[in-house]
């Protein structure tokens, strides 16, 4: 018969057997009965357990959606987490890799007045990780702080040093039972002996037991009780490319086009032209050559010049508008080549050490196969007619967006089986227009099944919409985003925002591009080569990821009147650009955008995004910001730290003293920097005075010198 339960108190439920299983690292040689284990299995709220964990991070929405990372990067981990009285606590994250193994690494108490505890984890390889917090009541801490009192003040000397036996002892226990190495005992024996021994005075008989050898022994092995869990959280490790990597998009059809007058037009670029560029993409130290859509192009309702409704003989369309009896999404446009020439391109990139991005419009021209075999697959009017793409009062007459309503299956089908073929043809990484105009269900099922089937592979969203939406993508499996950084200029805007995307940074990744093919802020317009040095020094040192559209070292700047994009956009004709020329003359930025990636290569600081600090200057339109990483980070030995100080207009000098964080470069109050851009050395102290000019030096990128730099030297 049950025991009956006393008025005003709730039934305890039972246990599941994963709920009784012990832990990997058993708390103490005590039986449970005495102090039973507190577990919160994943998904299950089990009470607030025995020592309160608070706000883990990274958690996504509770967990329902896995946190990410890169291999090799380091994550922080923090928790809230607190006990009643004064006992003493402790805090440990357990980190569990794929194969199954673990780690264990010790929380600090950071703040605790606040109850905040942090450290830092570093999964090693890619796959599906997970962590679990364990906080638990820690005697041997306590007992540290009750001799460290009581003893100077010869207070209860005798029992002080017999609860210290009692304690060490159980530690001792631990080995007898194999959790706890035999290395440690002869550290706790000779403690224990100490205590027991009466004829040393109090302060030699605790001596032993306080010392700082003992002490790392029991901070590195604790003694537990009362051991409350957290967790598991998911955590997913992607490869270094989803969080640093250096993009160059271009038009294929571009590259190599030219005008003959005897065929009477334009004669089209070819993958085989294309693949001409791809050194000179490679020697400016690209990782990425991107590709906007290479499909057929519809000829119903085609788009002509600057967006206009009346093409002319010869003009390309737009490759947004996709598909024509040559084929859709899955086939190659004639004018480009074969299947073989788009193997040979891909071919050529790795050659190089350049991986291949392919644009994916999921969105048909009413010429597309699919329009005709499976016309469920769009919205169809009352009329009878498709609906066409609109943005009110904004009217694409050339494509047809796809709804998902009628055939989801037989949609997600077909995408899936087409990126699977671009895949299998070299394709790594997956560039994906409007991602906010499909369902997020969607996005959701198909970046699953990719991370099952083909996990090397990245898909960057460009989704320039409501921050709700874009960080539900990353949440849902996107690797990268396009930002809001093309409207950001003020020190103010930018700090915020670059702290904003910090805090995110467990599940959106930022990618920042100063300019795109479709967008052409009045920034760039109206400050010319100025305007792009400067955007492109910051795009290249803010974020980990970034990227420039072709022709950006040209600085291409004239707007399409009353539009934020270029005129003659090339999404509409056909823009074949003299870059060797500009070089020669002195006219091209591509010395400068070699120059950042060499150095985004060189230091590791500039490849993280969650070490950026902020630091001040008198002049409000100056930003300074720093990067830096432990050697235990950067896997070169040595601490990297990266300090830019940066203009942020591009019609004003900048005469100004900053005030920098000495503790944030891992620097005591003088050191030296070196202007990455210049060679140019400099002794700085944390209040150094610096003169900027938009015209000729309108940013430092400097690398703190650390003293053991100098020492190797």
């Amino acid at each position: 018969m049950p025991e009956p339960i006393a008025p005003g108190r709730r039934p305890v439920p039972s246990r599941t057997p994963q709920q009784r299983a012990t832990p990997s690292r058993p708390e103490t040689s005590r039986p449970e009965t005495s102090r039973p284990e507190t577990t919160r299995p994943a998904g299950l709220d089990a009470g607030i357990g025995r020592i309160p964990i608070m706000d883990v991070s990274p958690v996504v929405d509770g967990g329902r959606f896995p946190a990410s990372c890169v291999e090799g990067e380091t994550v922080p981990v923090r928790v809230n987490a607190f006990r009643e009285g004064h006992d003493a606590m402790g805090v440990q994250v357990v980190l569990t890799a794929p194969d199954g193994s673990e780690q264990v690494r010790r929380l600090e108490s950071v703040n605790p007045g606040l109850d905040l505890w942090e450290t830092t984890v570093r999964p090693g390889s890619t796959g599906h990780w997970s962590f679990r917090v364990e906080a638990f009541s820690s005697p041997y801490d306590t007992w540290v702080h009750t001799a460290e009192v009581k003893i100077p003040a010869g207070i209860d000397t005798a029992l002080v040093a017999a609860e210290g036996v009692q304690v060490l002892e159980r530690a001792l226990a631990e080995i007898t039972e194999g959790t706890r190495p035999e290395a440690d005992g002869p550290r706790l024996r000779a403690a224990i002996g100490s205590l027991r021994d009466t004829s040393l005075s109090p302060s030699g008989r605790v001596s032993p037991a306080l010392a700082a050898d003992l002490r790392g022994v029991m901070h590195e092995r604790p003694l537990r009780e009362g051991v409350t869990v957290a967790g598991p959280y998911p955590l997913v490790v992607h490869r270094k490319l989803a969080l640093f990597g250096s993009w160059y998009e271009c038009f294929p059809r571009s590259e190599g086009a030219r005008f003959d007058p005897e065929q009477g037009g334009w004669v089209s670029g070819t993958l085989a032209t294309a693949a001409e560029s791809l050194d000179r993409i490679a020697d400016m130290g690209f990782d990425v050559a991107y590709l906007t859509p290479i499909h057929p192009i519809g000829t119903t309702f085609r788009k002509g010049r600057n967006n206009t409704l009346d093409p002319r003989e010869g003009d390309p369309g737009s490759p947004y508008a996709i598909g024509s009896p040559d084929g859709g999404h899955d086939a190659i446009h004639p004018d480009l080549g074969t299947m073989e020439d788009f193997d040979a391109f891909v071919a050529r990139a790795k050659e190089l050490g350049l991986e291949v991005a392919m644009d994916i419009a999921l969105q048909c021209s009413p010429d597309h196969p699919w329009v005709t075999e499976h016309p469920e697959w769009f919205v169809i009017r009352p009329d009878g007619t498709i609906a066409y793409a609109e943005n009110p009062p904004k009217k694409y007459q050339d494509i047809y967006p796809l709804s998902f309503e009628a055939d989801y299956e037989g949609l997600y089908t077909a995408i899936r089986d087409m990126l699977e073929l671009w895949v299998e043809h070299g394709v790594t990484l997956f560039r994906v227009d409007n991602p906010h105009t499909k369902p997020v269900r969607f996005w959701q099922e198909l970046l699953e099944e990719f991370d099952r089937t083909h996990p090397e592979v990245i898909f960057l969203a460009e989704a320039f919409t409501r921050p709700t939406m874009m960080h539900t993508l990353g949440k849902v499996g996107f690797h990268q985003s396009y930002t809001y950084f093309t409207w950001r200029h003020s020190p103010v805007e930018l700090r915020e925002y670059l702290e904003e995307l910090a805090a995110s940074a467990h599940y959106m990744r930022p990618s920042f591009w100063p300019t795109t093919h479709d967008i052409l802020t009045p920034f760039m317009t109206g400050g010319g080569h100025r305007a792009f040095v400067l955007r492109a020094i910051l795009a290249a040192t803010l974020v980990p990821t970034w990227g420039i559209y072709s022709g950006y070292e040209l600085v291409e700047d004239v707007p399409r009147p009353g539009a934020q994009e270029q005129i003659d956009n090339e999404k509409y004709e056909y823009k074949p650009r003299d870059s060797a020329g500009a070089l020669a003359r002195g006219e091209s930025l591509e010395p400068l955008l070699r120059d950042l990636n060499r150095i985004r290569r060189e230091h590791p600081a500039l490849q993280s995004l969650t070490s950026i600090r902020f630091h001040t200057a008198d002049d409000p339109q100056v930003l300074v910001f720093s990067k830096h990483l432990e050697a235990e980070e950067t896997g070169t030995g040595t601490a990297d730290t990266v300090l830019v100080v940066s203009l942020t207009e591009h019609d004003r000098d900048a005469w100004t003293t900053l005030h920098l964080d000495p503790a944030a470069l891992g620097v005591g109050e003088e050191f030296e920097v070196e202007d990455l851009l210049t060679g140019e050395r400099f002794t700085w102290n944390r209040d150094p005075y610096v003169i900027l000019s938009a015209a000729d030096r309108p940013a430092h990128v400097l690398r703190v010198i650390h003293p053991e730099e100098e020492r190797d030297a």
